[in-house]
Parts: C-alpha cells; sequence; structure tokens
C-alpha cells in the first residue's frame, strides 16, 4: 500500500469519527462526558464494547500466539463468561444501588478514604499501563505502513495519534463513545471476517473448506489438560480468564463506566450477558485467522517474522494478498485500537476528576475548566507512557498486557473481594502498604516459582495469588468487632 492510500484511509476514517463527536456532543457538560448523562442504549452500549474489550492487541496478538500456543487462548475466554456473570449480578447492582459515578467510591465507604484512593490510582496505572501498550501498538504498525516513508519520526507518530483521540472526545466524552466504539466494532468485526474470508479464497478454499481446514490443523487444538507446569494447562487459563475478566472489566473504571452510563440496572445486565456470549464467537474468528495465517505461510514459503505480533501485519501488506486485506488490517486495526483507547482516556480523566481532585466537591465554575485541564494532562501521559514501552518492550504485547494486569489488578481483586465477603472495618492508612507489597511479593514468587514449586510456572492465575495476597493482607488488618463502617485509624 502506499503512503498515500493509507493516509487517505485514515482520514477518511477519522473524519467519520469526528463527525459523530460533533452530533453526540452538543450541549455535554461533566454529566455526558462522565456517565453519558445515564440514557444509554444497553445494545449500543453491548455491541461497542466488544471493540473496547479486544482492543489492537487482540487483532494482532491473538493471531500471532496461534504458531506458539495453538487455540489455548479460548480456555481463558470460556473462563471469562462466568467472570461477566459475578460482574453482572454481583458488582453491578452494588454500583448502582450506590448511584457510583466512580466505582472505587466502594472503597472509600466501605473502608476509608486511604482505601478509595489506593482503588483508584492503582487503575489509573492499570489502565495507564495497558492503554499504551495496545497504542504503541497500533503507533509502530502506522509508523511502519505510513510515517516511515515520510521521514517522520515516532515522537510525531505517537503525538498524531494521540491527538486525534482527543480530538474526537474531549467534550463529548462517554456520551461520543457510545457511539463511536460502535462503529469502531463493526470495522473490526467487518475487518477481520472479510480478511478470513480472502486468506481462504488465496488458498482455493471455500468457507465451508476453510473452517475443514483450520479444525484440521494441528494449530487448532483447544484444550490442555495433560501437564499443569505449562502456561497453556486449562485450569491455570480458565480460573486466570475468569478473574481476569472480573478483576480488568468489573473493576475497572473504564469498562463499568460504560455499563453505569445505561438507564437502569436491568439493562446494564442486558448488555454485560449479551456482550459476553458474543466476545467467545469474535475470539473464536481471530484465532482461525490466526491459524489461518500460519498455513498461509506454510504453503507459501515466506519466512515468520522474529516477532509473532508482526505476523498479521507483514502478511496484509506485503504478503502477496489483494490490496483489500491490507486496507482490512489498516482499518480494524485502527478501529480496535481506538475503540480501546478512545474509553481509557475518558476513564482516566473521569477517575482523576472524581475520585483524586474530588470535583463533586468543587465550584459550579471549575469543573468544566478543571476536567478540560485533566483530559489533555491524562493525553500528554500517555503520549510519555508509549515511549516508554517502546524503549523497553521485548514481548508479544497481549503477554506484557495481562502480565502487568497480574501485578496492578490484583490489589484491586483483593479489596473488592474482602469488601464484600468480610464484615468489619480495617486499619485504613496501612491499606496502601498491604496494596504495594502484595505485588511485590507476587513477583519474587513468580520469578522463583519453577525452583520453589518443582518447575511449574505462573501463567494468568499470577492475578488470582495477586489478589489472594491482598485479601490476607486486609485479614491482618481486621478491626475485631467493629462495624462495616469506615475505619478511620
Amino acid at each position: 500500500m502506499s503512503p498515500s492510500l493509507v493516509l487517505s484511509v485514515i482520514l477518511a476514517y477519522f473524519g467519520l469519527l469526528y463527525l459523530i463527536s460533533v452530533v453526540t456532543s452538543r450541549g455535554a457538560g461533566n454529566s455526558a462526558f462522565f456517565l453519558g448523562e445515564r440514557r444509554s442504549p444497553w445494545y449500543v452500549v453491548a455491541f461497542g464494547m466488544i471493540g473496547a474489550s479486544l482492543s489492537g492487541v487482540t487483532f494482532i496478538s491473538v493471531p500471532g500466539m496461534v504458531g506458539q500456543n495453538q487455540f489455548s487462548y479460548l480456555q481463558m475466554v470460556l473462563g471469562y463468561l462466568p467472570g461477566y456473570a459475578v460482574i453482572a449480578f454481583v458488582l453491578m447492582p452494588l454500583y448502582y444501588r450506590l448511584g457510583l459515578t466512580s466505582i472505587y467510591g466502594y472503597l472509600g465507604q466501605r473502608f476509608g478514604r486511604s482505601s478509595y484512593l489506593t482503588g483508584a490510582w492503582f487503575f489509573l496505572l492499570s489502565r495507564s499501563v495497558g492503554s499504551a501498550a495496545r497504542l504503541y501498538l497500533v503507533a509502530e504498525v502506522l509508523q511502519y505502513l505510513l510515517f516511515d516513508a515520510w521521514g517522520v519520526p515516532f515522537l510525531a507518530t505517537v503525538v498524531i495519534t494521540i491527538a486525534l483521540i482527543w480530538l474526537y472526545t474531549h467534550r463529548g466524552g462517554m456520551r461520543t463513545i457510545i457511539w463511536t466504539d460502535t462503529l469502531q466494532t463493526a470495522f473490526m468485526l467487518l475487518a477481520v471476517g472479510l480478511t478470513v474470508v480472502l486468506l481462504g479464497e488465496r488458498m482455493g478454499w471455500g468457507i465451508g473448506e476453510t473452517i475443514a481446514q483450520v479444525k484440521a490443523s494441528p494449530l487448532s487444538r483447544v484444550f490442555f489438560f495433560d501437564d499443569p507446569k505449562p502456561g497453556t494447562y486449562f485450569w491455570k487459563q480458565f480460573l486466570g480468564g475468569m478473574f481476569i475478566a472480573i478483576a480488568m472489566t468489573g473493576l475497572d473504571q473504564d469498562m463499568m463506566q460504560k455499563n453505569l452510563s445505561c438507564r437502569s440496572i436491568g439493562e446494564a445486565q442486558k448488555n454485560m450477558v449479551s456482550f459476553s456470549l458474543v466476545l467467545v464467537g469474535v475470539n473464536l474468528v481471530f484465532l482461525a485467522l490466526g491459524a489461518l495465517l500460519f498455513l498461509y505461510v506454510e504453503r507459501t514459503g515466506i519466512a515468520l517474522p522474529p516477532k509473532a505480533d508482526q505476523l498479521y501485519p507483514m502478511l496484509a501488506v506485503q504478503g502477496g494478498l489483494p490490496i483489500l486485506v491490507g486496507l482490512l488490517f489498516l482499518l480494524g486495526l485502527i478501529a480496535a485500537a481506538y475503540s480501546s483507547a478512545d474509553s481509557a482516556l475518558t476513564a482516566l480523566t473521569t477517575s482523576v476528576c472524581v475520585d483524586v481532585l474530588g470535583i463533586d466537591r468543587r465550584p459550579e465554575g471549575e469543573r468544566e475548566p478543571l476536567r478540560k485541564r485533566v483530559h489533555v494532562l491524562m493525553s500528554v501521559l500517555m503520549v510519555v507512557l508509549i515511549l516508554l514501552f517502546k524503549a523497553l518492550n521485548d514481548d508479544s504485547i497481549i503477554k506484557t498486557v495481562f502480565k502487568v494486569a497480574g501485578y496492578t489488578y490484583g490489589p484491586l481483586l483483593g479489596l473488592f473481594a474482602y469488601g464484600m465477603l468480610i464484615s468489619g472495618a480495617v486499619r485504613d492508612r496501612w491499606v496502601p502498604l498491604v496494596a504495594l507489597l502484595s505485588p511485590v511479593i507476587t513477583y519474587l514468587i513468580d520469578r522463583y516459582s519453577t525452583v520453589l514449586f518443582a518447575g511449574y510456572s505462573f501463567g494468568f492465575e499470577l492475578l488470582l495469588l495477586n489478589g489472594a495476597l491482598t485479601f490476607a493482607g486486609l485479614l491482618l488488618l481486621r478491626v475485631s468487632g467493629a462495624a462495616a463502617a469506615p475505619s478511620r485509624s
């Protein structure tokens, strides 16, 4: 693809997003920015959440993982289902009953101010790092497809990427994102679906034969029950997926902000249940795409790239496939990445404003200017983190994202689990120390696990270990005989 064609596609795409933002942001204030005035149709939220949960990481990394891990990733996706059920029928009723704008307000009501800020800061760390990883991946691809040819430095690519997100989110926030995410999810699903069909046709297969070839391939193995040591073991992946769903969706302000924008708890639950079921099928299609990419490489003799994340981009633009495949890849990648990043930027702004700066306690005239300044600040932070990610990353992005999540979402999982399962107060001022020590201990256990546990290595279940350590630390801080009111000690 020529750089001019790539640029034309990007400009047309963002022109459409900006048009949607102009229409949806009319008369939008803080209430619309934070929660869409709680008027979002549940089915629109559900469809848009598919793209937001998948992101550019799934779009590139999941197909690339198939070569080494087959379809084992689907074991984790199946674990999402009980996790999303917990969110729909345990967590969301709690959030709606308390009328929360930020879900970490629950920790303040349950334990106290230190716990509240601990939850908010761990979310800010988790989401900013995770979003930076996702956007780094997109910026790398745009650099390769477009900006390298024009001698534009990577820094400029990153600034342009973030500036485009800011442009269509800074006024309408959640009210705009509900609709732009719907459009972007449609583009992403259309891109991956058509790419599967075109790849099959390139190898002389119809749709039925394409499905048969994928099923017959050893790459399509899903379940691994034989050896509990590697990360592909079923129960590691399934339980890891369950708790990743609870932590990275149910305890994540970004994903819950969309659900809290629905008109009622009933509509929010419809959204979560329908979204979770569709998500399994969508991930299966991504895995099938990965199998087809490796089958195509085997048939054509094309050399594999040094990193698995580079396989799909390389074949899409240099693999001898129709130019339509490259265009679909570009549209799908941008759609997947930006549907995740735009809501993350809005959620980060919301958490800083509501949780850290207490925007609701400020004079009315200060609130909107403050929110706009924070939105710019979060955009700048994202640029810095992406540049750091480029300097440090040397692994598959999806593995890195989940690895980081295991350390940063673990304390949130422990805090919420303790609050909902154990009565009584805790010594609130010591909660930040427990939340900081748990990831450190988790890291040490993970690093030496093969020595300590006869060759056992942790995978996605690292999150569960971290949450359990936080839970145990909170038990040590329990105030005997105290009521469940927040502790002020």
